[in-house]
């Protein structure tokens, strides 16, 4: 395993949060998991990879719906428990069909819809029957 990911602080469960954050633009397109493994394929890859917490296993973003990160840079917090991710996103980082998971903001005491939704999950996550 590298130096680098050994000195961060991963959770009990082997994870650290990863924020992936657009590097041209610093919109910031969604939050999820690495693990070292994951985190290792993210670097020698350079195209992100991620733990699911739901279904326990590795993914990379972009297997299923062509969404790929290509990844510019990556960096740890002061206490090196959190990642920040730069990236080159194709197409949405939602799986719900928006550029960012963070499409909703609050408006008084509800939240109201305000992200660019870029395709139709229905089509790009369609299984086989």
């Amino acid at each position: 395993m590298n130096g680098a990911i050994k000195a961060l602080k991963f959770d009990s469960a082997g994870l650290i949060p990863a924020i992936v954050q657009d590097a041209a633009t610093g919109e910031v397109l969604m939050t999820a998991y690495m693990n070292a493994e994951s985190l290792q394929k993210t670097i020698e890859t350079r195209k992100t990879h991620f733990w699911s917490r739901s279904r326990k296993k590795l993914w990379m973003k972009g297997e299923t719906s062509g969404h790929v990160q290509k990844v510019k840079g990556i960096r740890a917090d002061c206490d090196r428990d959190t990642l920040l991710v730069k990236v080159e996103q194709a197409g949405g980082a939602c799986h719900l069909g928006y550029r960012s998971c963070f499409s909703w903001q609050l408006e008084g005491e509800a939240w109201v819809e305000r992200g660019e939704k870029l395709f139709d999950p229905e089509k790009v996550y369609k299984k086989a029957p």
